[in-house]
């Protein structure tokens, strides 16, 4: 069994800690912004294969004080690296993070993490210097509140990079927190989904993934696939499993955007992610809107004041939303904003709220349902 550790986005952890748990993760721990558990080679791939929510999945070498160089250092001397990479193999120190460390030079701690791991990879092959020709096992570290999470990459890319969306309109929304809007909105097969604002059709391509049961990071490739410490054969076992999965289910999502350029850049998203056939699009500004279909589920991201628009712009815009979609009746609304001022523009309170992280930014998901 491996220790191993999925860090996500700020306010969803409980989608993740699911999403472990229903791939075979046990002994959960949910930290901030991270979720740890016990799994297989399997489990690994796996989680790396179905979850919407995780960024990556990495294997903990160890987990120790740091409020030192010396302490960091000796830390690092003591993670086995070396039951999983060979003598030949490449381990570069990719990156990591310091919040509220007393070691904030980044680079300063990553030198020192590479020269313990390789004077540890160096005494256990019974060799001078690692020559690092071979396949590369990523490693990462935390530093927090001087205590060191160091960890081996599995995922290589970002798990938010699923393959469909090779470019985009400005400031899109994350794959990953658009999967957990749409699990905190319950979306199932039998609901009707729509976005006003779809952009570049994040939200819409990940709820047709979601309804149809199609693990989102099937059609791209993981950095462990290569290493010759697993057995290469459980991914193309678990990609199988996955393929069995899938459901064929009628469903229709509908999408609008004021910007040609958006309706033409989500069907092609859409092709790429092989739920074309699943969304309509059209041109259409939000003072045109009108329900698609009722009961209708709107999941969307409109434009924020801090990203794209002036504050009187968005303000603008909320305030039309709440004339065209109010009152809601049989419908349901789950709006992402970083304004706190959105329930009074849009003309209602919500029954719920819920904070997020869209990359740096806090927003509030909220709910109307």
């Amino acid at each position: 069994m491996l220790r191993l550790v999925c860090p996500c986005l700020f306010g969803l952890e409980k989608t993740l800690a699911f999403e472990i748990r229903r791939a075979g993760g046990e002994n959960l721990a949910v930290r901030d912004g991270k979720v740890f558990f016990d799994g297989s080679e399997e489990t690994m791939a796996r989680v790396n294969l179905t979850s919407s929510c995780a960024e990556r999945v990495g294997i903990v070498l160890g987990e120790f004080s740091s409020p030192d160089f010396d302490t960091l250092f000796e830390g690092a001397l003591a993670s086995p690296i070396e039951q999983f990479a060979g003598r030949d193999d490449a381990f570069p120190v990719v990156g990591g993070h310091s919040v509220n460390s007393r070691l904030t030079s980044i680079p300063a701690v990553q030198r020192t993490i590479k020269k313990a791991l390789a004077i540890r990879m160096g005494k256990a092959y019974k060799v001078q210097r690692p020559a690092e020709t071979g396949q590369v096992f990523p490693v990462h570290f935390l530093l927090q509140k001087d205590s060191c999470l160091l960890t081996l990459d599995t995922s290589g890319d970002r798990l938010h990079k699923r393959g469909y969306r090779a470019a985009s309109l400005e400031a899109p929304i994350r794959e990953t927190l658009a999967a957990g809007m749409i699990d905190l909105a319950h979306v199932r097969s039998f609901d009707n989904i729509c976005d006003p604002f779809c952009g570049s059709g994040t939200i819409l391509i990940e709820s047709a993934l979601k309804m149809l049961n199609i693990a989102p990071n099937m059609n791209r490739s993981f950095a462990a696939e290569k290493w010759g410490c697993f057995d290469k054969n459980i991914w193309e076992k678990e990609r199988l499993a996955a393929k069995e999965q899938i459901k064929q289910e009628d469903i229709t999502l509908y999408g609008f955007d004021k910007d040609p350029a958006a309706v033409r850049l989500t069907m092609e998203n859409a092709r790429k992610a092989g739920v074309d056939k699943y969304i309509k699009v059209q041109q259409r500004d939000i003072a045109d809107f009108h329900f698609p279909i009722i009961p209708c589920k709107v999941i969307t991201n409109p434009p924020y004041a801090k990203r794209l628009l002036t504050e009187e712009q968005a303000e603008d815009i909320y305030r039309t939303m709440g004339e065209r979609m109010l009152p809601l009746g049989d419908n349901r609304l789950y709006v992402i904003t970083s304004n706190e001022d959105f329930p009074a523009l849009f003309g209602e309170k919500p029954k719920k709220e819920r904070k997020l992280y869209n990359g740096m930014l806090k927003c509030r998901l909220y709910i109307y349902d």
